[in-house]
């Protein structure tokens, strides 16, 4: 089982329970990179040409990266880790926690950077009342498995461990995170910030297996735990991600007070509305929004591999391929031209 107090057989990783987790912690391992390989000297001559309004919403988006990477750092470590039995889970979470520090600190080496008023940065998600309202949203989760005594062997414990995952892995992970990642790199398909965007493509890489695991673990813990499978809780879940997408939508409202690089608050607020229905899919549920994808160039940067679906029955793919080392060097180059 996934969930419950671990004893002494949980600490072997063979017989492997979980293949596809310790394949993730594997692949994960082969994706290490460190902020300083990028330089940033080009990026700095295009910042100095940027517009008022350019140069804010490069300011935000680094105010909500910056502090939300240690929050969904410190999920993970007193929110999921404590509650799961299996080693395998428990080596890829020490790498994803590993990761969200990295990429903690090379979002403070871009502030460090740009010429930025880092104070005026680091204080936006404390007054900016679209910011507050993310890391309530996130951070009610978090006390709630943190503060509140929580008891995973009953079936309230497990669903309140399954909303935590919902906030924190599918909304703040696999929503908020790509519509910052599709706003940043929308710089670069402008030929602007071409360093900063590299970045940013390590860091969705890393996302991307972050999600894999998220929605990975959902699903098991559905499957092990059949009761919770009701379409009160479905619906229940649906509304989480739906609540996360208007305090999102009101958030890109305040990034964009008018248009940038041809983007505006409404065109990424359709492509949120678009991810988010793309991950209600993910978890077997029906689209909430119906909407397409107005950044369809960002596709290959967002794709998942298929994973089981919610709420049914049948868990048909478990693992994940790893990419080969010459894989993961090839991404790397890529990433760079």
């Amino acid at each position: 089982m996934l969930l419950g107090r671990t004893d002494p057989s949980d600490y072997n990783l063979y017989p492997s329970q979980y293949p596809w987790a310790y394949d993730l912690y594997n692949q994960a391992v082969r994706n290490t990179w460190f902020p300083h390989e990028i330089a940033l000297k080009e990026d700095l001559d295009d910042f100095a040409k940027m517009t008022d309004d350019e140069k804010h919403a490069v300011e935000y988006l680094l105010a909500f990266f910056n502090p939300a990477e240690l929050i969904v750092n410190r999920s993970i470590a007193l929110g999921v880790y404590p509650y799961l039995k299996s080693a395998e889970c428990h080596l890829y979470l020490a790498k994803q926690m590993w990761e969200e520090a990295n990429h903690c600190v090379a979002f403070e080496y871009v502030l460090q950077t740009f010429p930025l008023d880092r104070e005026k940065v680091f204080a936006l998600h404390t007054t900016v009342p679209s910011m507050i309202a993310k890391e309530n949203y996130i951070m009610e989760a978090v006390r709630t498995m943190t503060e509140d005594e929580l008891d995973i062997t009953t079936d309230e414990g497990k669903k309140d461990f399954v909303r935590n995952l919902v906030k924190t892995n599918i909304v703040a992970e696999g929503i908020w995170f790509y519509s910052g990642f599709m706003i940043a790199l929308s710089f670069r398909q402008r030929n602007q910030l071409r360093n900063l965007g590299s970045l940013i493509n390590w860091v969705l890489r890393d996302e991307s297996l972050h999600l894999k695991f998220g929605i990975q673990l959902i699903l098991n813990t559905l499957e092990e735990n059949p009761a919770l499978v009701t379409p009160e809780f479905a619906l229940e879940i649906q509304n989480l991600i739906v609540q996360g997408v208007t305090v999102e939508m009101d958030f890109n409202k305040e990034l964009f007070p008018r248009g940038i690089l041809g983007l505006n608050a409404d065109y990424v607020n359709q492509y949120v509305q678009h991810m988010a229905d793309r991950r209600l899919t993910e978890l077997g549920m029906e689209k909430y929004y119906n909407v397409s994808n107005p950044a369809k160039w960002m596709s290959t940067a967002t794709d998942v591999t298929e994973l089981v679906n919610f709420f049914e029955q049948q868990n048909t793919a478990y693992e994940n391929p790893s990419a080969t080392d010459d894989e993961v060097a090839k991404q790397r180059k890529n990433t760079e031209l």
